[in-house]
């Protein structure tokens, strides 16, 4: 793939700048209101810094029991395998993300503009 590779998203859009063998690179951009899907990673291992902006993150072990905090500018979480996350723009907000390079490795519960659930 030819870096850098943008991907436009109904939420906004992500930016691909770095991808090897052992890790991965993004800017993500979410526009004011939009959200992510609520999802988990098998095996993907990812840690995100709120670079501008304010964001309502969800995270827990189970859609029945997710907990909820804003990140603030300047903030940044860890995300093991099988977390389940979702993130939703209190703002317009870029989020700088890194990871192992497993990008297809999303299963989504639950989304707001109709992709695959399971």
């Amino acid at each position: 793939k030819q870096l850098p590779q943008k991907t436009l998203k109904p939420w906004g859009w992500e930016l691909l700048y770095a991808l090897t063998e052992d890790y991965a690179g993004k800017i993500i951009f979410i526009k004011k209101g939009h959200r992510l899907s609520l999802q988990y990673h098998r095996k993907k291992d990812e840690s995100m810094h709120l670079f501008s902006g304010s964001v309502l993150l969800e995270t827990g072990e189970s859609p029945s029991v997710l907990e909820q905090s804003t990140m603030k500018t300047g903030q940044s979480i860890h995300l093991s395998p099988g977390t389940l996350h979702r993130i939703k723009a209190n703002e317009d907000s870029i989020i700088l993300e890194v990871s192992t390079p497993e990008l297809d490795d999303v299963t989504r519960l639950d989304d707001d503009y109709g992709r695959a659930v399971k």
